[in-house]
């Protein structure tokens, strides 16, 4: 069990990312890739991602085991709420100093505490051993292997992936805006337990973490899967990242078409893809557009599946918000920017 023992203080500064962590992501992924539960939502995702790899995987294994710890400075972290984007994170990681490159590979390699070690132990690969030797032809080897994963594995998908993370971040916020950082805490998905003054999570292995002052930034991700994740080393800023909730639809690269287009039209399917915002529910819905509540509901259904809205249960209710796909018609079409 993971134990965030969090003051007044720190309770006070915990804050919510404001969009998908590149890294993040880039690297939860590479988990999912090799694993074979979650069929419904990662199974297409597979399938498509595995057509355009080339040997990528085959390098990434060597400092990224199927499950357990993985070296923190993969996932490099801006201390604020605003995540790396892509590029920002691969300059990030191509600045950490040789010696703790060193001391987190040589965990990995089992010289030190098992905190995330994969069950069994891993025996290091010849990617391993140069990177800890320092020298910057290995490091650069293994951001440009990064960066050609992450163009076969998340950029097709990160319109997904970002519409995931915005109706999590809806959910919370309103959590928020009703009850406090107390309530955005009880409203974690259920692995995490909010019982003040600790935030309890399941977890691999016993862990205590003290925030000490210095806050909690949550980090909703859509390849976080179980359990969520903090950095083994606990000096480095805290970030709790924890899975969304998947209402079932798989991953996809490209919405499609159907016969959706067709009734894609009309004044008051605008009105209500304009007034869901930044996430209402469905009775919210109604009252705004002055329709009924099943006419709302049917319109917020024909809007999800054409990939413009996206819901998420909230309590007894369900709460749309905008994709950026949504976000982006409204706004007449504005290209939808990739990490």
């Amino acid at each position: 069990m993971l134990r965030i023992h969090v003051s007044g203080v720190d309770l006070s500064r915990v804050r919510m990312a404001t969009r998908p962590d590149a890294m993040w992501e880039t690297i939860l992924s590479f988990h999912r890739l090799r694993d074979r539960r979650g069929s419904t939502v990662f199974g297409k995702w597979r399938k498509e991602s595995r057509t355009r790899l080339n040997g990528e995987a085959r390098l990434l294994s060597a400092v990224v085991p199927p499950r357990g710890y993985f070296p923190d400075f993969l996932t490099p972290s801006g201390g604020g709420p605003e995540p790396f984007g892509l590029d920002a994170g691969m300059e990030a990681l191509r600045d950490t100093p040789a010696d703790r490159i060193r001391g987190e590979l040589g965990l990995l390699a089992g010289n030190g505490s098992p905190a995330r070690r994969p069950a069994g132990g891993h025996a290091p690969a010849a990617l391993p051993e140069t990177l800890a030797e320092g020298r910057t032809e290995p490091l650069g080897r293994l951001i440009s292997t990064l960066r050609a994963y992450h163009r076969a594995a998340i950029e097709p998908y990160w319109p997904h992936i970002r519409a995931s993370v915005e109706a999590d971040r809806a959910v919370r916020g309103r959590a928020l805006l009703d009850g406090g950082a107390d309530e955005l805490l009880a409203t974690l998905p259920p692995m995490i337990r909010w019982r003040a003054p600790v935030l309890e999570a399941d977890y691999p292995v016993d862990r205590e973490l003290r925030l000490d002052g210095r806050g909690l930034l949550l980090q909703p991700s859509f390849f976080c899967r179980g359990t969520p994740v903090v950095y083994r080393d606990p000096a480095l800023p805290p970030v709790l990242v924890y899975p969304v909730t998947h209402p079932g639809a798989p991953a996809s690269a490209d919405p499609g078409t159907g016969p959706w287009l067709g009734r894609l039209v009309g004044h008051t399917r605008s009105a209500v893809l304009r007034s869901i915002g930044n996430g209402c529910t469905t009775s919210e819905l109604a009252r705004r557009t002055g329709v009924s509540l099943a006419s709302a509901s049917q319109h917020a259904c024909v809007l999800r599946e054409a990939g413009l809205v996206r819901t998420l249960r909230h309590g007894s209710s369900v709460l749309h918000t905008l994709t950026p796909l949504g976000a982006a018609l409204i706004r007449g079409g504005a290209s939808l920017a990739v990490p």
